[in-house]
């Protein structure tokens, strides 16, 4: 750290630890004054200097990221010396010092912390794992944890940890709800914004390594010469934090700025094409990750076009990347506008056919559930049916689908859910009289260990934008972190995730950090409960905001609300067993068994599977129609309690903070009875039951609530 750049850190502590208002652009690597004397002194006992020996532009990260830290959380002035010489009480930042035993267990990015002759060694077989190990000290040292004996190894369970961003060239972004992109294309490459640098920090800290700058639904123009060397200046600045950078691609490019009369992918010159593109972008950004790339879905072009499958379309990519260290990401979210057919199976029915026909550079890309992001959601069929091809599985931070940014919804608890399903693709392990897990989890699947594949990935639609604390709704911040955390290690529990943030970010005090973790493991089932209960899903047209259950008109059947949902008088929900669409064929049989009955079908997926009579009792005790009228009331309820549990915590957060984070409540609860009002008098026309003791009916009208959304689709 530069003598001016030490200042103007040591003045925004002071501000920050005399009263001024946080505004959230600091995330988690908020590095103020430790306020408990005995352990701020414990911790300078440790932290007295920092070596180090070697000086790449990633270990000049680490040290100075350490650097920084350590002078906010002690208040003090840590120097970075060469070498410790007899010096006892500092920091070693070392590559390769491992002992050999442990040095096995220790992937390339892993690390391991040890006291060595009096010392803490951070140290791994690469300067990014010092990097990681950096940062996982510090988050020792903001969380309370004792550091004079420690004893830490740690090494990512996946190879690939991405963020992916809808961004596109106008600054807009595709599913953004914290401003404009990050991205200024029209300053780059002259001109560098120094949260570029922030941005890479936050991301290093949790592990993350590697960034898709642009949106999926991509614009040719980013592998032109000019785009290129602009995403280049971007690459300079990641570099030194460990992240990769890489492009999505329009798979048209060829015809739309090489002049060429095709892209079809088998045609030579296409192959050329492509291969000289490459080279171009590698000559500017020698550590380029690769392509991502949407085909032939959602009108997006791609091989079939030309008579081809998408193993054609990823085989021609991954021919060009041949010469270089980079990968082909195909995303499986395909399907096709046929009113006959079940928009679940179609990723199933399109790529299990083309398993072990993809070359050893591609991995496809799979979203979590065979839908969009829903806010529960049975875990996609192609986990556990594609064993010789690798496949990475996308998740969603950005809340599309979760209340944008002013629901408050913890999402860790939605990315294990399906992490932690077993897909029995293996088969189920049988000990006398107890049936047992076969270890077939969809994590198992996206690490490599179930299948053995090296090619590893998992990637997150980013949340991220131009807004101050970056992600609109502060809490909304706690998404990114733990998608960091759970790439890294799936094996964390929410709960520990969540505490882990609370304390980095909000406060230390263990009331306060009790009440605001409950909160969040609980807000995600509130808002499935006044949203989308008992399995109704809703990926419908138009921004995705309003509640519209009643939409029955668009471009294509699979963008309409009855498509999903079904409800007719007789009852509610969508037949995926085999007297319907038949889409549980497509799951191991151990899994059919579970959902298939709507007897035993867990409620959570009921109306995922099955079309059930409103007056159907379920295990609550309840019918199907007094049942979804109760999560419907209480889901809308427990959001007043959300505000309530929120105000205890007044005295121990950032005032700035609190007021945010108590509007956004405010018109969460707004929002939530009016996604209840919606729900409750639309099928209220087909159940025609009464509403259930001690519930009031609605005030308003369905056409209060219809005249209501109709504003949100005026232009």
């Amino acid at each position: 750290m530069n003598k001016l750049t030490g200042w103007i850190f040591s003045l925004l502590v002071l501000l920050s630890a005399n009263g001024f208002a946080d505004d959230g652009y600091r995330l988690w690597l908020k590095y103020d004054l430790i306020k408990d004397v005995a352990k701020r002194d414990d911790y300078t006992r440790s932290a007295q200097f920092i070596v180090l020996k070697e000086n790449s532009p990633i270990l000049k990260s680490a040290a100075g990221e350490l650097q920084m830290g350590l002078q906010g959380l002690l208040g003090k002035s840590i120097p970075i010396i060469t070498s410790a010489g007899n010096r006892k009480g500092g920091i070693i930042l070392t590559v390769d010092e491992v002992p050999n035993v442990d040095n096995q267990m220790l992937n390339s990015d892993g690390y391991r912390i040890f006291i060595k002759q009096a010392n803490i060694t951070i140290s791994g077989k690469t300067d990014k794992s010092v990097l990681y190990g950096a940062f996982a000290l510090l988050r020792q040292l903001q969380t309370g944890q004792p550091v004079r004996t420690i004893s830490l190894a740690s090494s990512p369970k996946i190879r690939y940890r991405l963020l992916n961003h809808w961004d596109n060239t106008n600054g807009t972004i595709e599913r953004g709800y914290a401003g404009e992109s990050l991205w200024k294309w029209y300053e780059l490459p002259a001109t560098i914004d120094p949260r570029y640098r922030d941005y890479a920090r936050a991301n290093a800290s949790l592990g993350i390594n590697g960034t898709v700058v642009n949106n999926v639904n991509a614009s040719a123009r980013f592998l032109t010469a000019e785009y290129i060397e602009k995403v280049a200046a971007l690459a300079n600045v990641f570099r030194p934090y460990g992240i990769r950078i890489y492009l999505s691609v329009y798979f048209p490019a060829p015809k739309t700025i090489g002049g060429l009369k095709t892209a079809d992918p088998l045609d030579p010159e296409v192959r050329k094409w492509w291969a000289d593109k490459t080279k171009e972008i590698y000559k500017v950004i020698p550590d380029f990750g690769g392509f991502l790339v949407k085909a032939n879905s959602e009108g997006e072009p791609g091989p079939q076009d030309y008579g081809r499958n998408h193993a054609d379309g990823a085989n021609m990519l991954a021919a060009a990347l041949a010469p270089y260290d980079g990968l082909v990401m195909w995303r499986a979210f395909v399907y096709k506008a046929d009113p006959k057919a079940d928009r679940f199976k179609a990723a199933y029915e399109e790529f299990t056919p083309l398993d072990g026909k993809f070359d050893k550079k591609v991995i496809v890309q799979v979203k979590n559930g065979p839908i969009d992001f829903q806010p529960r959601e049975p875990f996609s069929p192609l986990f556990g049916n594609m064993p010789q091809t690798p496949l990475s599985i996308e998740v969603q931070i950005t809340q599309e689908y979760t209340g944008f940014a002013t629901h408050w919804v913890y999402e860790a608890p939605i990315f294990k859910e399906c992490l932690e399903t077993d897909t029995y693709s293996k088969g189920k392990k049988n000990l006398p009289g107890v049936a047992k897990s076969s270890g077939s989890t969809v994590a198992n699947v996206i690490d490599g260990s179930l299948n053995g594949y090296e090619l590893t990935a998992i990637a997150g639609v980013a949340n991220t934008g131009s807004d101050r604390n970056w992600t609109g709704n502060p809490m909304a911040q706690a998404n990114w972190y733990a998608f960091g955390r759970l790439a890294w290690d799936h094996t964390l529990s929410s709960e520990n995730i969540a505490e882990e943030w609370v304390k980095m970010t909000l406060t230390t005090e263990p009331k306060a950090v009790a009440t605001i973790t409950n909160l969040m493991l609980k807000s995600r089932e509130i808002y499935v409960n006044y949203n989308t209960p008992l399995g109704l899903s809703r990926p419908w047209s138009g921004v995705h905001f309003a509640p519209e259950p009643w939409q029955n008109r668009s471009s294509r059947p699979d963008w309409t609300a009855i498509y999903y949902h079904r409800a007719d008088s007789a009852g509610l929900g969508f037949d995926r067993t085999a007297t319907g669409s038949n889409a549980l064929s497509q799951y191991s049989p151990e899994v059919q068994q579970k959902w298939n009955n709507p007897e035993t079908c867990p409620l959570p997926y009921l109306l995922w599977f099955h079309h059930v009579s409103w007056t159907k009792k379920l295990s609550t005790g309840r019918t199907l129609w007094d049942e979804l009228c109760t999560r419907f009331y209480t889901g809308a309820d427990s959001v007043g309690w959300m505000q309530q549990q929120w105000a205890q915590v007044k005295p121990d957060v950032d005032p700035a903070i609190f007021a945010d984070v108590s509007g956004r409540l405010i018109t969460q609860y707004k929002e939530a009875i009016w996604w209840r009002d919606a729900w409750v008098l639309y099928l209220q026309e087909y159940a025609r039951q009464p509403i259930p003791a001690p519930f009031k009916k609605p005030e308003r009208t369905l056409d209060d609530v219809k005249g209501l959304v109709d504003i949100y689709q005026l232009r």
